[in-house]
């Protein structure tokens, strides 16, 4: 399958295609206001591969001093060459320079009585290492310079008068009970929805070219990867359960849906959501992740396996070394380049040319209650259930135009179980970036075995 980006954050190259969720794991909550600026990146050792453990990095070996520009260009101070960054949602950053990848987080603090504080001029520990993989270092960097409370454990409680104020507000879409969420607490229902510590900013879409809408004009009316002149390109419907691991559900499923359709559906793997959340660094297991950082870089850095090698337990388990065969990325990038690109034109053009796409938007309390039909917020509120907003990731598998009322649509899987919505599914208004839903999308190109 042809690669259109040679780096993680090459711009659109015109016309042809532009997720996540992504989904805060951290307490960080760092945007760009806070990150663009100089910074000084203290490099370690290096020569070492993706094994490096980076929670202690080594001593400093030398300095990198970086300028990051908005949105997206980074300039190396010291001999004045260019590349490019982009912001991880609001927990981080990655910059892409002189052949070199550096990830990190953002710094926190949590102090013993729960408190949280945001050093968005710092980040934690991270990695650097060649584009090509290799040659592999920590570093921390620095800039040239909230509150969480302890939720009590309450269960969800379905609410009829929550149901019926849902339905009598409008009628694009019917909202229903599930017994089955009162197995969970609030917490719990947080991190099926994104993590519990999820609550966070997301960027407004961008704006759309001419270029670009001229190309949108000529896609066809409706598309769906589940019915593509009879063949479905799509895996099943899965269920996370209480643990907050969206991000790997949805970068998992958009993997194995594109690894079928690069090999005409003669290909067909289940990918493992459990050691993604046992064994990644780049995410933070059950609380929470991005798929950029997993069907991307994690995927491209340390490979995904099959679902047989680590099967779903749905809670944070220890990291086990095994022999399984290792599936990879080749490359990743955010619809429209970078962080705060995206649109839902670039979004329809990248879905048609390379496949389903991981999405984050943001979850509302009327949106447990989905039931079918084309999802729009309410503006209502659960007083029996309150709740945060949270991010969750999904995966974006088609588009259409509802016949009745008229309202153009996504096609989305979530990883509810497939009792959950439309058989898994749900639809949500298109075009409006109804709750996020088009201001994050991620695609990923998966290396055929």
């Amino acid at each position: 399958m042809e690669v259109l980006y040679s780096l993680t954050f090459l711009h659109l190259q015109v016309f042809l295609f532009c997720l996540a969720v992504v989904n805060a794991d951290t307490p960080a909550d760092c945007k760009f206001d806070d990150i663009v600026g100089k910074w000084k990146f203290s490099v370690g050792k290096g020569g070492f591969d993706n094994t490096l453990n980076c929670t202690d990095p080594a001593e400093k070996v030398k300095d990198v001093s970086v300028e990051l520009l908005f949105p997206d260009v980074a300039v190396d101070l010291d001999y004045g060459h260019k590349g490019h960054w982009t912001l991880i949602y609001n927990q981080g950053f990655e910059v892409a320079l002189n052949n070199k990848k550096y990830f990190a987080f953002s710094k926190y603090i949590t102090d013993k009585a729960g408190k949280t504080q945001s050093f968005c001029n710092e980040t934690l520990p991270g990695w650097v290492h060649n584009i090509d993989g290799k040659d592999w270092a920590c570093y921390v960097g620095k800039k040239e310079e909230t509150i969480a409370t302890p939720e009590k454990k309450t269960f969800y409680r379905n609410n009829l008068e929550f149901v019926k104020k849902i339905n009598s507000a409008q009628s694009s879409w019917t909202a229903g009970l599930y017994p089955e969420h009162e197995k969970y607490t609030l917490e719990q229902m947080k991190n099926r929805a994104g993590g519990s510590t999820s609550k966070a900013s997301r960027p407004l879409t961008a704006q759309v070219s001419q270029e670009v809408a001229k190309l949108a004009e000529t896609l066809p009316s409706e598309f769906d990867w589940r019915n593509v002149a009879g063949q479905n390109f799509v895996t099943p419907v899965r269920n996370q359960a209480q643990c907050g691991s969206c991000y790997a559900f949805a970068s998992m499923a958009m993997l194995e849906a594109r690894l079928k359709i690069e090999t005409n559906n003669t290909v067909s793997k289940v990918f493992s959501p459990q050691d993604v959340v046992d064994c990644s660094e780049y995410s933070q297991g059950c609380s929470g992740g991005f798929p950029y950082l997993i069907a991307g870089k994690y995927a491209q850095d340390f490979g995904v396996v099959e679902e047989s090698c680590s099967s779903y337990t749905g809670k944070d388990g220890k990291c086990v070394p095994n022999k399984c065969q290792r599936y990879y990325s080749a490359d990743y990038s955010y619809v429209g380049g970078f962080y705060g690109a995206c649109n839902e034109a670039l979004m329809r053009i990248a879905l048609l040319k390379n496949g389903p796409l991981a999405v984050g938007f943001e979850v509302l309390d009327d949106f447990f209650n989905y039931k079918h039909g084309i999802y729009q917020h309410t503006g209502l509120q659960d007083k029996f259930n309150p709740f945060e907003t949270t991010n969750h990731a999904v995966l974006v598998v088609g588009y259409g135009t509802d016949a009745t009322t008229g309202l153009n649509y996504w096609s989305v899987k979530n990883s509810w179980g497939p009792t959950w919505g439309e058989n898994g599914y749900f639809r949500i208004v298109r075009g409006a970036d109804e709750v996020g839903i088009e201001s994050m999308a991620v695609e990923s190109f998966p290396i055929i075995p």
